[in-house]
């Protein structure tokens, strides 16, 4: 081949690697945002890969789901809609006249059941004075001459000299962490019912309201790393008012949960304003065990920690290079990864001991024909199924690691999830003022998000702990602190409603 047959070829690959980023980025941009998987298209390998015919609503997170996609579901009833909680009022109406035309006098014979509505009753404010009671004892001034008063003892207030209650700060919190409704966007509601407030004042409950949380929030830290598994993630938000650094430099949001199998589920988030390995040893500090997170190098650094590999994100790399003009075009590593996430859907309800068998048999003759393939695949590195074996490769010990693990899922999706959820936050309320607010918003986001993962509602737990804690000693100890912990709130709620 002559010189310049060579450029000839060189320039050839580099616009076909060109063409490829401009087809990538024209999909990302213009195209469907979901990894759906046509049902009809016939699988390379001859086999069922229609685990991902389903929709993957993820905007910028990876969510392939390791949950069984349910079948199609039937309309909900009116009654199945409707909590079994909620209050009923009898409405009866009457006859205008209880005389028949000729005169007669009308006898009741009954009620017929017409239709049922359902009302809505706005949100209300009241203010709360409270006084405490003074007494004296009247005998023993008489004795001595002295006045003995006896005052009662009234609760500490949430946050000193502020009108800010557990009840209200508990509806700010919903509104901003859980809805994503922005803080200066509440401003208005709050109007209406009767309340001026500046957005600086619901800031500082925010923020005051959290330190009073943190005690627990910390023991929640020490439970996280005793756990054997745990997955992880991070992702980039913004700081305006940081030292030394400008307002639109990255800082970080990391988050570390449980699995989703474990009986006293915990989502943990961290503030911090660096993305370096150091923060990922202080987040997992005292923790040995697996964690199952992506490729980043952050945590190769983590002593103790078996590092286990997420197959979502090698999926999503190769559903992005098989993406062609915004058709899928199915290859063979693909199909196999679809199905090994059917096979994990099936296995799902399975016992640790049992999934970690079934991987070994069935799995690992799928990873033997996948990395065959990687192996002997002739690629253009730099083309996107090139960067997708890449990445592969790099993380191939990590990956391979499932087998031996049956109490961790096939991907990190659980704590992409919840990490979804800050994300979705974040483009509403856009960035943190300060390295307090940005705290303030880890703790309160793994309140809620662990109240969620043990199935209670977020608002009544967060009211409940700016009731309680408060009541503590200024300086609680963990086996006071640990009532308050999401699973034993909810076995008190049960305890209380099987009373009841």
């Amino acid at each position: 081949m002559t010189s310049e047959q060579e450029q000839i070829a060189m320039l050839t690959k580099k616009v076909q690697e060109q063409a490829e980023i401009i087809d990538y980025l024209t999909q990302k941009l213009f195209g469907k945002k979901s990894e759906q998987v046509d049902p009809n298209q016939l699988s390379l390998l001859d086999e069922d890969d229609s685990v991902f015919t389903k929709p993957e609503q993820t905007g910028q997170e990876n969510q392939i789901s390791n949950q069984v996609q349910p079948t199609k579901k039937s309309r909900k009833t009116r009654q199945a809609s409707l909590s079994s909680d909620l209050p009923v009022k009898k409405t009866v109406v009457d006859v205008e006249h209880k005389q028949c035309p000729h005169g007669h006098r009308l006898v009741s014979v009954g009620s017929k059941f017409v239709r049922q509505e359902l009302h809505f009753q706005p949100a209300k404010l009241y203010l709360e004075d409270i006084y405490a009671n003074t007494y004296k004892c009247p005998n023993c001034e008489l004795i001595d001459g002295i006045a003995h008063l006896v005052q009662a003892s009234v609760p500490k207030a949430l946050i000193p000299h502020s009108l800010g209650s557990a009840s209200v700060i508990a509806e700010i919190i919903h509104q901003k962490f859980e809805q994503g409704v922005p803080l200066y966007r509440q401003l208005k509601d709050w109007q209406r019912m009767g309340l001026e407030l500046s957005e600086t004042t619901i800031s500082n409950w925010v923020i005051k309201g959290s330190q009073v949380i943190e005690p627990l929030y910390n023991l929640m830290r020490k439970e996280l790393v005793g756990h054997a598994y745990l997955q992880g993630d991070e992702t980039p938000m913004e700081v305006l008012h940081e030292p030394g650094k400008i307002p639109t430099a990255k800082s970080y949001m990391w988050v570390a949960r449980t699995t989703c199998h474990d009986i006293n589920p915990l989502v943990i988030y961290a503030y911090s304003p660096t993305h370096a390995s150091s923060f990922a040893t202080e987040l997992y500090h005292g923790f040995s065990g697996v964690l199952q997170c992506d490729g980043y190098a952050g945590y190769n650094n983590l002593e103790g920690v078996t590092r286990l590999g997420c197959f979502a994100h090698v999926r999503r790399k190769f559903y992005d290079a098989a993406l062609v003009k915004g058709k899928l075009v199915m290859s063979e590593p693909l199909a196999l990864l679809n199905q090994m996430f059917a096979l994990e859907q099936q296995w799902q309800h399975l016992s640790p001991h049992v999934r970690r068998r079934r991987r070994r048999v069935h799995l690992r003759k799928l990873l033997k024909k996948f990395w065959h393939w990687i192996d002997t695949a002739s690629v253009l590195p730099k083309a996107r199924l090139g960067k997708a074996i890449v990445y592969a490769q790099n993380n191939r010990v990590e990956l391979n690691r499932i087998l031996e693990y049956g109490a961790i899922d096939l991907s990190n999706n659980a704590a992409e999830r919840n990490m979804k959820s800050l994300v979705i936050g974040r483009k509403n309320w856009l960035f943190s003022t300060s390295q307090a607010g940005a705290k303030a918003t880890a703790i309160w986001m793994s309140i809620i998000e662990s109240a969620k993962a043990n199935d209670i509602n977020p608002y009544d737990y967060v009211q409940y702990l700016l009731e309680m804690i408060p009541k503590l000693p200024t300086f609680a100890n963990g086996a006071q602190l640990a009532a308050y912990l999401p699973w034993n709130y909810k076995n008190l709620i049960t305890k209380l409603t099987q009373i009841a």
